[in-house]
């Protein structure tokens, strides 16, 4: 009896239940387009920022305790130790705990030259290097994909064309150089060697533009320093910083033991700075603080903007839904009035009412969310060029939105259900 009462009343007011479940819909569909960005927003945005820089710098630890104690950098035209990095032990930098977040690392070796009769800096790097794992794992890796904002004119440098060099838009204008070019460099010790080609101009508002880029072999050479580079930039996606963030990065031994298994198994910037420095023993990692911090705020803000319009389309559907389920119980004053008249009690008539619009809700939610995940891709492809991933934890998450919203737009409904009284509704009143 019970439910032939239920599926006769959707059935007599399909066109009112329809427009319910035509809201929750609307609502159900934003929301679940956004969540699902949401929970893969941050992925996104963190590849995306990948694209402007590293956020980690690996250098040997002798030189980065004594820069600290003096103050200078690697760029700092002062004395510095012979300290360098072992160039066949980076591929452990892909052998972390989270070795899926380093997107992109790339080993850098400096050296002062002397190009068409112009003293400037030659760079020795990595363009596109692959590297065979001892896991069994591949990497290719290298500036090519660290530096992909850089204004290039010409063709990337490759790392099987020694004489193939990048050459700085500053430094190209001084020589009266253009891509596809040749020009003589001397090393640091004036020996000649020979002519190198200019495959690319670049230009990237910074040093770059004064120095040339070759591969890491050639400049190993010319410095004298076979096998050995002096740094490395890492780009790597990482988590937003925490208050357990922060204490580990004063001092990891501050920790509890669980609190270091939580902070060790998250990405924070910290804890993979940490790892690296567990396989590159004479290596000291030092985070890019303002890349990190700028990528946390930005993730926080994104992600705050996509839940706070979450929140507000849940909001104007429960709106919706209120005066959509008051009309509903406004016209069928008489037909709940008779049922009171009948014997039926007040929570009987509720359970009714309240049954008849969660069907109609959920229903309408099915439907909200296949078409929230068709929203979620067209998103993904708008904004980030890269589809969305369905994340199964929306699934209960919307459910029990769904029926949060329902409940709390029919209160009204409900309310004026409760003071309806059965004798002035039958005598028209």
């Amino acid at each position: 009896m019970f439910l032939k009462m239920i599926f006769g009343a959707l059935r007599r007011r399909k066109t009112r239940f329809l427009l319910i479940a035509f809201t929750v819909a609307l609502g159900v569909s934003l929301a679940t387009a956004l969540l699902n960005v949401m929970f893969d927003v941050g992925d996104k945005v963190n590849q995306e920022l990948k694209t402007y820089g590293a956020n980690l710098n690996v250098v040997p630890k002798g030189v980065s305790i004594l820069g600290e104690m003096y103050d200078f950098d690697s760029s700092d035209a002062v004395e510095r130790p012979e300290q360098y990095l072992r160039e066949d032990a980076l591929g452990k930098i892909k052998m972390i705990f989270w070795a899926n977040n380093i997107v992109d690392f790339a080993p850098y070796l400096e050296t002062k030259i002397v190009a068409g009769g112009v003293a400037t800096t030659l760079v020795g790097t990595w363009f596109d290097k692959h590297l065979d794992l001892p896991t069994g794992d591949t990497v290719d890796t290298g500036m090519t994909r660290m530096k992909s904002w850089w204004d290039v004119s010409g063709t990337f440098g490759k790392d099987d064309e020694p004489r193939g060099a990048m050459v700085g838009r500053t430094l190209a204008a001084r020589l009266g150089l253009e891509a596809g070019q040749s020009f003589a460099i001397n090393g640091p010790d004036g020996k000649a060697w020979g002519n190198l080609i200019a495959r690319a101009i670049i230009h990237g508002g910074g040093d770059e533009d004064e120095r040339i880029f070759v591969p890491l072999s050639l400049a190993q050479e010319i410095a004298g320093k076979p096998g050995q580079v002096e740094r490395v930039e890492v780009s790597a996606l990482t988590t937003p910083e925490n208050d357990l963030a922060r204490r580990a990065a004063r001092d990891p031994n501050s920790l509890s033991r669980m609190e270091w298994d939580t902070w060790y198994c998250t990405a924070y910037i910290g804890s993979i700075a940490y790892q690296i420095e567990e396989v590159l023993p004479e290596a000291r990692v030092k985070a890019v603080l303002q890349v990190a911090e700028s990528e946390g705020a930005i993730l926080q803000k994104t992600e705050l903007l996509m839940l706070l319009l979450t929140v507000m389309s849940l909001v104007s559907s429960a709106l919706a839904i209120s005066n959509l389920v008051t009309a509903n119980v406004m016209e069928r004053s008489a037909e709940i009035g008779l049922l009171k008249a009948l014997g039926a009690n007040t929570l009987s008539v509720v359970l009714i009412i309240m049954t008849e619009i969660l069907i109609t809700a959920f229903g309408g939610g099915a439907l909200g969310y296949f078409a929230g995940l068709g929203f979620a891709q067209i998103i993904g492809y708008t904004v980030f060029s890269s589809a969305i991933s369905v994340k199964m934890l929306v699934i209960p998450l919307m459910a029990v939105l769904v029926a949060l919203v329902t409940l709390l737009g029919s209160l009204p409904a409900l309310r004026l259900l409760l003071m309806l009284r059965p004798a002035e509704v039958l005598h028209g009143k």
